[in-house]
């Protein structure tokens, strides 16, 4: 199965601006309100659930506003390939923050894609959360408990891995859920990250240009715009797109 890179962003305007594979958070996307979107390629939408726990401990955005927005999107004009459920990252941050266990986080997970997936026809993918492999591998098996086959799904997303998804740890997870026949995404991938297990993935998206960006000087353009770095500018973003691919 061919790979897929999805370019990370949080600049609204960047959806009219390229056809690219684009990954874009609900938090942003939530903010366009009237104005239709100018595209014809799908996108992919990240629900926030790391800045929603982070943030508040728990979800403040029920499954239906979740859903009533992403309708809205495509009413907008948005054609959406897949949405992330609003799922319960296991880092040790995520589990002080909600005080709760890991199988709790991985239980309402799996609860969340049962409630959305009764609630919209977009399609919304299941996503493996933990710590440890058997942790990942627990929550495979509450997947099939739910009636959920993952090896029919065209993307599982594997989730927990901030900050260490460039780890021998987290290659040998990709590698042992890819074992099973499972179609995988890996969120935030980065470069080091790819190298490692990138032929263990179908899809993977990363955001890290934005942050690259902060420490180099302007594009032309932008500093015709007296602009002082290229966070947001879509023309850095592509050729880092670029790079990342070759």
């Amino acid at each position: 199965m061919s790979f897929t890179f999805m370019l990370g962003t949080h600049v609204l305007s960047h959806l009219d601006k390229t056809e690219v594979p684009l990954f874009v958070s609900f938090r942003q996307l939530r903010k366009r309100v009237k104005k239709p979107f100018n595209r014809k390629q799908p996108i992919y939408v990240d629900s926030g659930g790391f800045s929603e726990l982070s943030l508040y401990g728990e979800w403040t955005i029920s499954p239906q506003e979740y859903v009533n927005g992403l309708e809205h999107l495509k009413r907008l004009g948005l054609t959406i390939g897949w949405a992330a459920p609003q799922d319960y990252m296991c880092e040790p941050i995520m589990l002080e923050k909600t005080g709760l266990t890991i199988y709790e986080h991985q239980r309402r997970t799996v609860d969340n894609l049962i409630t959305l997936r009764s609630l919209t026809d977009i399609h919304i993918i299941p996503v493996l959360q933990g710590q440890t492999l058997q942790d990942y591998f627990d929550h495979f098996e509450m997947y099939e408990s739910a009636g959920f086959n993952l090896r029919d799904e065209r993307t599982v997303g594997v989730g927990s891995v901030c900050r260490r998804e460039a780890t021998d740890e987290i290659k040998y997870i990709v590698k042992s859920l890819h074992a099973k026949g499972l179609n995988l995404h890996g969120f935030g991938v980065k470069i080091n990250g790819l190298k490692k297990y990138k032929k263990h993935l179908v899809s993977s998206d990363s955001l890290a240009w934005s942050y690259g960006a902060r420490f180099n000087p302007p594009c032309q353009s932008c500093a015709a715009r007296s602009v002082k770095n290229c966070a947001n500018c879509i023309h850095y973003a592509l050729k880092w797109r670029l790079k990342v691919i070759a």
